[in-house]
């Protein structure tokens, strides 16, 4: 194949793996949606559009710069790959903002959202994927990790833990004795519909990390990629529902789920590198760790509505050190990517959110909580025909 050919092709390739990533935005937003009470719902959908134009500026005007230098590729047109970069950017933001639902002002919420997309998360897309900035330092990460287990998943899971360790539980979710107050999700079709949007965007993720399609090679590598994404979506539903009717002899759709969403956030690190049996033990593990990592975190009274933390933070780790486990990718380098990202993402997370709290407090009043953010925020309700539940 020519030089031009390819070229096009991959060009069309990186633009198509975006538009799938973009399928990712209504997923969050869904997800998120079905997951929070109703007199929430419109915030939640507000703070997710916001997330996607604010944080997809940010990145353009400041961020890809950060990440990488110059607008440039060798392979495709420049303007695909940097469409295709800016796909993930809001990615991280939306781990963090559905772990704060139910209580966050949205506003506050996106002053965060320009830091993290224009400086933190470049940052740490520089170290990992782009030209180190400080060369023969522990910034120089040999860490693996295709597409993001660990720079997009655990950069927006330690985010989100600063802001809940920031911010608290929401109104009434524990009680002073020690309780825990269960808050239904509210609509379990929008839940499922934005699981399974994720879920189809997570091809675009991981398949069009691999950067080329227009050789036998890389089609073949683009293949085994999504295959392997996918298998690990399906065994970590599959362990999840097997653990759920063992356990309480019911089967719980939202923790079947996010199952499956921990089984493809703990094979993005590296589902090019695997056999297309790996990845069942890699996904299976991973909705596990979801099943015994959500009642972790409301042990420890971080209040996490969508079980985020579980799924993205827990998973992101597992991810990335798996791939120091199944293939010959050195396991110290994962491990020292994983706790280099860690401690930045963390750090610079917590003070961000700190110094933001202060000026403007991102948390919502008691009130507010109780009568919704729909009417405080947004004027607007999703459902106003419904009677509110408190």
């Amino acid at each position: 194949m020519d030089a031009n050919t390819a070229y096009v092709i991959d060009t069309f390739f990186a633009l198509f793996a975006f538009v799938l990533i973009i399928f990712m935005v209504p997923g969050f937003a869904m997800l998120e949606a079905g997951l929070v009470r109703t007199k929430n719902v419109t915030a939640v959908l507000m703070t997710n559009v916001l997330i996607y134009a604010v944080a997809s500026m940010a990145f353009l005007l400041i961020g890809y710069s950060v990440a990488f230098g110059d607008f440039g590729s060798d392979g495709m047109s420049q303007w695909a790959a940097v469409l295709f970069q800016m796909a993930f950017v809001g990615k991280v933001i939306n781990i963090m903002s559905g772990g704060v639902s139910e209580r966050a002002k949205i506003l506050p919420l996106l002053a965060f959202a320009v830091i993290m997309s224009a400086i933190i998360y470049p940052i740490v897309v520089n170290i990992s994927w782009g030209t180190d900035m400080i060369d023969g330092t522990i910034l120089d990460l040999n860490m693996y990790d295709l597409a993001g287990s660990t720079v997009i998943h655990s950069t927006g899971g330690w985010a989100l833990l600063a802001a809940i360790m920031i911010m608290g539980a929401r109104k009434g979710r524990y009680t002073k004795t020690g309780g825990i107050r269960v808050i239904p999700a509210s609509n379990i079709p929008l839940v499922t519909l934005g699981a399974f949007l994720l879920w189809i965007g997570w091809f675009g993720f991981n398949g069009g990390s691999v950067g080329s399609i227009s050789s036998i090679e890389n089609a073949n590598a683009v293949a085994l990629t999504i295959l392997n994404t996918n298998t690990a979506g399906l065994a970590g539903a599959i362990t999840v529902a097997f653990m759920m009717y063992l356990k309480y002899k019911k089967l719980d759709i939202t923790m079947i789920l996010n199952g499956a969403l921990g089984g493809l956030v703990a094979i993005t690190a590296g589902p090019d590198l695997y056999n297309i049996y790996q990845p069942i033990l890699i996904g299976a593990i991973g909705g596990l760790l979801v099943v015994f990592a959500v009642p972790f975190f409301d042990k420890l009274r971080l209040d996490d509505p969508v079980g985020a933390l579980s799924v993205h933070l827990v998973n992101g780790i597992w991810g990335t050190l798996a791939v120091g486990i199944f293939t010959d990718k050195l396991f110290l380098d994962q491990l020292k990517g994983v706790v280099v990202v860690a401690i930045f993402a963390f750090v610079s997370s917590y003070i961000v959110l700190f110094i933001i709290n202060k000026i403007f407090t991102l948390t919502a009043d008691d009130n507010t909580q109780l009568e919704g953010l729909d009417v405080n925020e947004c004027g607007l309700e999703a459902y106003p025909e419904f009677k509110r539940a408190f």
